[in-house]
């Protein structure tokens, strides 16, 4: 890779001022002299919630591949969250994770982890590293109304300010991280850019969360997380515990149509019940709860295909939610939304802002989209209640291989650390095809099934001391 090189009297506008718009602004500020950050909302100082993401109510996770890109964009951003009390778990080693398939055991392995913490603390950390920069201004609030070019060539956004005043930002480089609710495509077309694929996969998945004060202490403690089985009758429910900071839970449910947590709180605890185990039960009902409960029905995978169109503007990429959007369950949104943001500072370094650029910017994001994609949808589409896409053969047997490794990997370290590569998007899903995955998944687990959740000793005094008898795991 080439050293970056800083165009003279160059303008880079980025809209949406979220966590994906302040990685962009990380990415592209050594190839500019000015970054316009552009977002609706006044962004706040700390960490605080930040208007226009009601997501920021519900569980959020880095994993590793998504936290060591942060690392190259922000050296010290990571080593800051760690300092303001998020955690680094360690994946599979401390996660009690109840799979479709059975138990996980808790390998000890520590190269493929994620960061647990709130959104506000995400955001928050972020956004330091970012705006500490002089050249990095932030216009809010300001609303991105259109494109300004033409098909061939963006050279600005137009904007609506908070005194009703239309105008006009120059730049030679727009990027749109305005998230889910991203107007491209119809500026797209009203510039004469037309024929966009679109991909939507709806579960239906309804999501409830509320913070507690955790009964015991949060550093070092495992992740709980139980998934759906899209095979069992009737509607799906999930339901996990992320240790954050502040000596904090963050407990979201989740469930498809017929089956989506409630707002108010018997409810919730009821829920919580209806679980594949009572763990996320017997775990809150000792703990206090510090907020209200948050639902949200926004969790539809939803991709732009943009790489495939025959005619890209120059001076315009996409990425973050603005591109894909994923079902928040599979916990991959951050992470997708800081690969992208890297990709496009490694062709700013191979080509600069010279024709072509946003072009193959916008094909490098697509990469770690894929994946991220193919990881959410592939399981969404066999929920009963999915819209916009159905299972082909070619889907079942490939979910069909999927939870034969994910059986294998309850009593596998092999096939664990294989799938834990693909999952934390530190390798490519075809790895799960390499000759020594594909032996060990016909042989099996080689090991028996676990009867419930694993805890260490240490953890099980804790879980005592809190009031909080759980069986031990045989097998």
């Amino acid at each position: 890779m080439t050293e970056p090189s800083q165009a003279p009297n160059t303008r880079a506008v980025i809209i949406g001022g979220s966590l994906a718009g302040m990685l962009a602004a990380a990415a592209v500020r050594d190839h500019v002299t000015d970054v316009v950050i552009v977002d609706a909302h006044e962004i706040p100082v700390g960490p605080e919630p930040r208007p226009g993401v009601p997501q920021a109510a519900h569980l959020h996770v880095l994993v590793s591949g998504g936290a060591e890109a942060v690392h190259e964009l922000l050296p010290g951003a990571v080593g800051q969250l760690l300092g303001s009390g998020a955690n680094r778990v360690p994946m599979t080693t401390n996660m009690v994770m109840h799979s479709p398939e059975g138990w996980y055991r808790r390998w000890r392995r520590d190269s493929h982890y994620l960061i647990a913490a709130s959104r506000d603390l995400f955001d928050s950390v972020v956004r330091q590293h970012v705006l500490k920069d002089s050249k990095v201004t932030v216009r809010s609030p300001a609303k991105a109304t259109g494109l300004v070019g033409s098909a061939d060539r963006v050279t600005g956004v137009r904007l609506h300010g908070a005194d009703g005043e239309e105008s006009e930002l120059a730049a030679d480089l727009v990027i749109d991280a305005s998230g889910r609710a991203s107007r491209t495509p119809r500026w797209l077309a009203a510039l004469g850019v037309t024929h966009l694929s679109e991909d939507v996969v709806d579960a239906g998945y309804a999501y409830a969360s509320r913070v507690y004060r955790a009964p015991v202490p949060t550093h070092n403690w495992p992740v709980i997380n139980l998934q759906a089985d899209p095979r069992r009758p009737g509607p799906a429910r999930a339901g996990g515990i992320l240790p954050i900071e502040d000596g904090r839970w963050h407990v979201s449910l989740m469930g498809t149509p017929g089956g989506h947590p409630p707002r108010d709180p018997a409810g919730f605890d009821a829920f919580a019940r209806t679980l594949r185990h009572p763990l996320v039960a017997d775990l809150i009902a000792q703990a206090e709860p510090l907020t209200g409960i948050t639902v949200t029905h926004t969790t539809a995978n939803r991709r732009y295909y943009y790489e495939r169109l025959r005619t890209w503007p120059d001076g315009l990429v996409a990425l973050g939610d603005a591109v894909a959007a994923f079902n928040p369950v599979y916990g991959h949104g951050m992470s997708v939304a800081a690969l992208g943001a890297l990709a496009l500072r490694t062709q700013l370094s191979r080509h600069g802002l010279g024709s072509g650029l946003a072009r193959r910017a916008q094909r490098a994001i697509a990469q770690p989209v894929d994946l991220a994609w193919t990881l959410a949808t592939g399981q969404d589409i066999h929920y009963a209640t999915t819209q916009g896409r159905t299972a082909g053969m070619l889907d079942r047997l490939l979910h069909r291989y999927v939870s034969r490794l994910s059986h294998t990997a309850t009593g596998s370290y092999h096939v664990a650390t294989a799938l834990t590569d693909v999952l934390t998007l530190q390798s490519p899903g075809t790895s799960l095809l390499r000759p020594s995955v594909l032996a060990a998944a016909l042989l099996g687990p080689g090991r028996p099934p676990l009867n419930a959740p694993t805890f260490t000793p240490a953890e099980r005094r804790l879980l005592a001391a809190a009031d909080i008898s759980l069986p031990s795991a045989t097998g």
